[in-house]
């Protein structure tokens, strides 16, 4: 397996993932056209530019084995690649997913293995 990508996302549409099957993605992924994914480097960093604040989210942790081709590696933020996929993620894919809790600070406490 190669390593996880992560998907950050407000609980009721990881709900709804789960009774459908499949995730859609949020609305600025439907909007971009796929669903906007970060590797574990990159996921704390995405957090603070477009969650920040934002309480009751899950980190949820993606195998990109299954995703095939429709997870393309493109550039973003500085040139970085990020994965980004053009289908939806289907609930199979998932190998956990936690909650991203807020600490008194503001900030979200990611899990140890994230770095």
């Amino acid at each position: 397996m190669s390593d996880p990508i992560y998907k950050i996302l407000p609980a009721p549409l990881w709900q709804e993932a789960e009774r459908t099957g499949a995730l859609r993605g949020a609305p600025v992924d439907i909007a971009d056209g796929f669903i906007h994914f970060s590797t574990a480097s990159q996921a704390k960093e995405t957090a603070r530019r477009h969650f920040a604040g934002m309480d009751d989210l899950l980190l949820v942790a993606v195998d990109p084995m299954p995703l095939g081709d429709a997870l393309k590696w493109e550039p973003s933020r500085g040139g970085d690649l990020f994965p980004h996929l053009y289908a939806p993620l289907p609930v199979s894919a998932v190998l956990s997913v936690r909650p991203l809790p807020l600490s008194p600070q503001g900030l979200h406490e990611f899990p140890s293995d994230i770095t």
